[in-house]
């Protein structure tokens, strides 16, 4: 008996996986909106070389960095009085964070909408494995964030999955 229960711990190894709140935009805004740092937030693309982003070894997890940063551009329109319009193109880095042998990751060139950290050592987009800075903008998310801007209702709606 006490060898089948260590056969299915043992099975049960591999099968674990990240759990993650799903990213909510609003939540998002009224994060970074609520945090010392100040973001930019645009509607636009990431430019970098997609061969830096981190790659597990799942026979040696453990070498997984906590983090990678890359340097890329961000190309688009930066949300201010009356939405996006105002261009946005500058150096950024990605910080690439893993948690544990789980790694965000991002397409180089894929249209997204991203809270963009601003300081005085340049801006920082950084890619979580459960995600919640960058979103794809759709027409729902562009509006969300629109709203909650111009001071409209902000109310989160996240839930779980994996």
């Amino acid at each position: 008996m006490r060898t089948l229960a260590a056969v299915f711990m043992l099975m049960a190894g591999p099968a674990l996986a990240l759990s993650c709140m799903a990213p909510d935009v609003a939540e998002t805004y009224l994060r970074a909106d609520a945090a010392e740092e100040a973001y930019v937030v645009v509607d636009g693309r990431i430019i970098f070389d997609e061969s830096r982003l981190p790659i597990t070894d799942w026979e040696n997890q453990q070498d997984t960095p906590a983090q990678t940063q890359i340097p890329a551009q961000m190309i688009g329109k930066s949300l201010g009085t009356g939405g996006f319009k105002a261009r946005f193109e500058r150096e950024i880095t990605l910080n690439v964070l893993c948690a544990g042998p789980w790694c965000a990751g991002a397409r180089s060139g894929a249209p997204v909408l991203a809270f963009v950290e601003r300081s005085e050592a340049g801006y920082t987009l950084t890619l979580g494995p459960c995600g919640g800075d960058v979103f794809t903008p759709t027409p729902e998310v562009l509006d969300t964030v629109r709203q909650c801007f111009e001071g409209g209702p902000c109310l989160p709606q996240t839930g779980l999955t994996k």
